[in-house]
């Protein structure tokens, strides 16, 4: 009972104190302490570090890794000889130790008692964390440059926190390679997505205040919010948003390199987007709910997200330099430029990929030496300078499994991965681990948490490859002096591999392509708009002797490929390179819809041919006003705002829908009509074509 009581009492302790008077040798208790007070079978493990001031008081600090605390200042201490004696203010049962240092200085043991319960604890002196995290990396330099020739990188920056102290941060190799500029721990990088740790910890800071439940549903706060699935239209939480589980697949090509849509557009096209499993059913990875979790904070907050962020963690953490947009970054005078690995495996500079309005899923961009400072506020429990900027346990639950991933694991000492809230956690070779990537086109990034051993290690490199987590996972093995192994040599027997399959496969992408076939109308009738409703826009147009796809400001030149389909080819953006286009044909042999694969999970995503703009245009549309004489009746045509009407007699009156390249009777959809017009160019008559029977109508009145 006793002791079911005291473990209750520590699991909530959020402040703890500890101020020493000192007599006698004041400098005896300095140093760095690990422990742990002995609560039956699961002892509660502790740090201190205790340093003397030069007025003789003894100041210092205190961690509690099991339960998130790191570096608490202390106070409040009594110390006579090698005796001491401290307490823990503000916890229930007064909580208090009564300890005397050993003969040779190395422990300190004795009774910690709280609430009548009374139970021993003992700490041993210890090397300081951060010299000995330090000491390990010694070489540690050299390997990386040496690794960032291996992976044919132009450059790579890494920094290392251990102890509560950035003990490493360098960078290697170029940011420009053409003019021969050195990476610095200065230089700006895309941090692709793991951007998103910081949106759902802003989400975090917005419960603390009040603002937000992670699990109430999400049309609360955004009534308006819907998708395809009425059901998780009205269970969807802010939890669900930042945890990958919605049951949306992906769906990234609805946004990629769309610069010209809001936010809140795009929140609004989720209602047309097919779902591939139940709500919390399956994890898959979705930006476009970190994008709504993004609009979703500034509902809550009246501003931007990029306000938000920047207000609750950028500035309080010293991040000045820190951007949210690739525009930004490049007026900066120390940024990485963004590269690839061409056929000939030569390294070729890439534009930027402005990702602005998807920002609170990945646009960050900052440096080695300021992420450090990201790193070691998830390290302290969300304390920056001693300020508590974050509940320690919200930020517990940000960095607690929240969905299965459904990933196996190929190490049998790595788990396979859970998701947090916004972070991936698993645990690598016995010790905790909390992890974001992210890859953004020419950057990627590791972001790699240790919160029970206080280290944090960020790497970044400006060409996409797998060496930043294994730049992590290397400092990791030397920090945490476990068995060295060569992830170095694996990452690069697997891309190798990698690259001979990506090879075999191009060498068979013809395998099922029908020869000697050619399409089915002139290229003329393929151009057009056509439109998905969740999707947006893709254009079609002649190009020379060809057609040229353009999507979200891409444009790519459309091959024939067999019969109606089409293949994208070479581009300066390569997005839709070898993707297949099929045109649909409706019963009338028009061209009317294409059909490709952007979402592979799915069947292909299907965009219809829309009416030219012109028959929506009232002033174009007049051209059509009159009357039209049918054998034994007159039609008259009218125009009602920008919708054409015509009247019989004795029915009602129709409204023309727009179609391609005529109109439908909105109220008889099985009737479209067709006007035709004269060498002068004016109208001379309105064909009705019906399912008994073609009827031609011709023009009675003066053409305007």
């Amino acid at each position: 009972m006793i002791a079911k009581h005291l473990s209750r009492a520590l699991t909530f302790l959020v402040l703890l104190g500890f101020a020493v008077s000192s007599t006698g040798q004041p400098a005896a208790f300095d140093g760095h302490w690990r422990g742990e007070i002995k609560v039956p079978g699961n002892p509660l493990e502790i740090d201190v570090d205790l340093v003397t001031g030069e007025d003789g008081a003894l100041t210092g600090d205190i961690s509690i890794p099991i339960q998130g605390v790191t570096d608490m200042k202390l106070a409040d201490v009594a110390r006579d000889g090698d005796a001491v004696r401290f307490k823990m203010p503000g916890i229930p049962g007064d909580p208090s130790f009564d300890g005397s240092l050993s003969e040779d200085g190395a422990k300190i043991s004795g009774t910690f008692t709280q609430g009548g319960a009374t139970l021993s604890f003992e700490l041993v002196r210890g090397d300081d964390p951060a010299a000995v995290a330090r000491a390990a990396l010694d070489g540690f330099d050299d390997f990386v440059a040496q690794a960032v020739k291996d992976w044919n990188l132009p450059g790579a920056g890494v920094a290392v926190v251990a102890g509560g102290e950035v003990i490493f941060a360098e960078g290697f190799g170029y940011r420009d390679l053409e003019h021969q500029k050195p990476m610095t721990a200065d230089s700006l990088f895309a941090v692709g997505s793991t951007t998103k740790a910081f949106t759902a910890t802003v989400l975090g800071m917005l419960v603390d205040d009040g603002k937000l439940d992670w699990d109430a549903p999400l049309r609360e706060t955004l009534p308006r919010f819907r998708l395809a699935d009425s059901l998780a239209t009205e269970l969807m939480t802010a939890r669900d948003l930042v945890t990958h589980r919605s049951g949306l697949p992906r769906h990234d090509l609805l946004w990629y390199n769309d610069n010209s849509g809001t936010r809140a557009e795009l929140v609004g096209r989720l209602a047309h987007l097919e779902a591939t499993a139940p709500l919390r059913a399956r994890f898959q990875y979705n930006n476009l709910m970190f994008l709504t979790a993004g609009y979703l904070t500034e509902e809550l907050t009246g501003g931007t997200w990029e306000e938000a962020v920047r207000q609750h963690l950028l500035e309080p953490l010293g991040m000045e330099r820190t951007t949210f947009s690739v525009d930004a970054s490049q007026e900066d005078g120390d940024h990485a430029l963004p590269y690839r690995e061409n056929d000939d495996d030569e390294l070729e500079r890439i534009p930027f990929r402005n990702i602005d309005l998807m920002g609170p899923a990945g646009s960050i961009n900052s440096s080695v030496n300021e992420m450090s400072r990201w790193i070691q506020f998830n390290l302290s429990g969300g304390r920056v300078d001693g300020e508590q900027m974050i509940n320690p346990s919200t930020l517990a639950d940000i960095h607690t499994p929240h969905m299965v991933t459904g990933a196996t694991s190929h190490r049998a000492d790595i788990s396979a991965g859970a998701y947090g809230l916004g972070w991936v956690i698993d645990t690598y070779r016995g010790h905790r681990r909390v992890r974001h990537g992210g890859g953004i086109d020419g950057f990627t990034t590791s972001v790699m948490l240790f919160p029970d051993d206080g280290l944090g290690i960020v790497a970044f490199g400006n060409r996409g490859s797998g060496l930043p987590s294994i730049l992590s996972q290397h400092v990791a093995d030397l920090v945490l002096d476990l068995e060295p192994f060569d992830w170095n040599a694996e990452g690069l027997e697997n891309q190798r591999r990698a690259k001979e399959a990506q090879e075999e496969g191009e060498a068979k992408k013809e395998a099922k392509r029908r020869q000697g076939t050619s399409p089915s109308h002139d290229l003329a009738e393929y151009a057009g708009d056509y439109e998905h409703p969740g999707y947006g826009l893709l254009s079609i147009a002649t190009s020379g002797d060809g057609l040229e796809l353009r999507f979200n400001d891409i444009a790519t030149p459309l091959e024939h490929w067999h019969f109606d389909v089409f293949s994208g080819g070479e581009a300066d953006d390569p997005t839709f390179e070898d993707m297949r286009f099929l045109f649909r044909s409706d019963v009338d042999g028009r061209i009317s819809a294409v059909e490709a694969p952007f979402e592979p999970t799915l069947d292909a995503i299907v965009f219809v041919k829309t009416a030219d703009s012109r028959l929506a245009d009232p002033d174009y549309l007049e051209r059509f006003v009159g009357t039209y004489e049918l054998p034994g009746q007159i039609a008259s045509v009218e125009l009602a705002g920008s919708t054409l009407v015509v009247t019989l007699p004795g029915q009602p009156q129709y409204s023309l829908q727009p179609k391609l390249d005529g109109f439908v009777l909105a109220e008889v959809p099985a009737i479209t009509i067709e006007f035709a017009t004269g060498d002068d160019g004016n109208v001379v008559s309105m064909t009705f074509h019906q399912p008994n029977g073609v009827f031609e109508a011709k023009r009675v009145d003066p053409a305007p």
